[in-house]
Formats: C-alpha cells, structure tokens, sequence
C-alpha cells in the first residue's frame, strides 16, 4: 500500500509554500482545493446535482458554477452547506483518492485545509502540520488575500481551532515566516517519510 502523508494547516500557516517544496522533491501532490474546483467543472455530475437541488440561479451565462452566489446563499440559509457537502464531499473523496493510486513518487501528499474536520486524514497513514501563530496567520492571510481582518477571523473560527490540529497531527512543522527554516524542517521529514516508505 503507498504511504499517503496528509499535509494541513490553518489559513495563512504556509501549506503552499510546504507542499511546493515537496513537489520540487518530485513527490506527487494532490490539493484538495483544487480537486473541489475540478468536480464542479462543465460537465461535471456533481454541478449537475448543484443546478438541479438549488436551480438555474448557481450558473453563471456560460453555465460555469457561480461560486460568489452559492456562497452568498450559503452564509444566509446555513442549512443549504450540508447539501452542497452532500453532494460534493464524496465526488471530492473519490477524485483524491484516484489521483493519488496514480502518484508515482515514494510516498505521495494530500493537501488539505480540512484534512481532520472532513475526515480526509483517513486516507493517510500519517499527518503533518504546518503551524503558526495567530497573528502571523492573520498577518500572512491579509497581505496574500487582501481581506479584511475581521473576515479571516471568521473562517479562523470556522475551522477547527490550532490547539485541536496540534493534538490531532503525527507530526507539527513550525512555520515562523523565514522559508529556509521551515525548509530544513522538512527536509527532515522528508528523509523519514522516505525511509518509512524504504522499510515499509
């Protein structure tokens, strides 16, 4: 079976940065923000679903999903999260999990902001988070999106909280805002998840 490390961390904790590093070791990657994109595409059965459950008003002219809209109706009727999840939670499952029986590399990475609260963390084998502090979060989070304070703490709060994520991951990658250090920590990890994969 290949070993499937899962890589995740709050908003603006630098699991970008994190995971592009390990793409430049040639280890396959798969982010599950862009495979939530991808399931939603033209033509795709889960916007088929969306347009059907909810009506024409989530398409845009060209028939693409209009995601500002859906998220706007989402924030007003709370009860409507629960059907979007139930209907691309396990189109998002089954597309990682593709993708990551086609990784060639020693070990392979899902990506994932989520990883713990969508139960994602039991498609690996191990877990890793990249962590750091709140304020840097928000200072990082601001200077990247161009949102406003208040609305990153909102989706801070919406996710689970940095204390639970610290219990939860198998392994903790501190990330204090200078990229060679966080390199050299993974560097690190790198060559003992490579050597589990070696012994395994």
């Amino acid at each position: 079976m290949r070993f499937i490390l899962g890589l995740t961390g709050g908003i603006g904790s630098g699991k970008t940065a994190a995971s592009q590093w390990f793409e430049t070791q040639g280890i396959t990657v798969v982010d599950a923000d862009i495979v939530a994109r991808e399931v939603v595409e033209i033509g795709k059965p889960a916007l088929q679903k969306i347009k059907d459950h909810f009506g024409d008003w989530v398409l845009l002219e060209d028939g693409a999903l209009d995601r500002r809209a859906l998220r706007d109706h989402i924030f007003k009727h709370p009860e409507a999260r629960k059907i979007l999840e139930n209907i691309t939670h396990p189109a998002i499952r089954l597309s990682i999990i593709e993708q990551l029986q086609r990784a060639t590399s020693p070990y392979a990475i899902l990506v994932s902001p989520l990883l713990f609260e969508t139960n994602q963390h039991q498609l690996t084998q191990r877990t890793l988070l990249i962590d750091a502090s709140t304020e840097l979060q928000i200072l990082r989070a601001s200077q990247r999106d161009h949102q406003d304070i208040e609305q990153i703490k909102k989706i801070m709060s919406a996710q689970m909280s940095r204390e639970e994520k610290l219990k939860r991951a198998d392994d903790v990658v501190i990330n204090d805002g200078e990229l060679d250090h966080l390199y050299q920590q993974l560097a690190v990890k790198h060559q003992y998840y490579l050597d589990i994969t070696q012994q395994a």
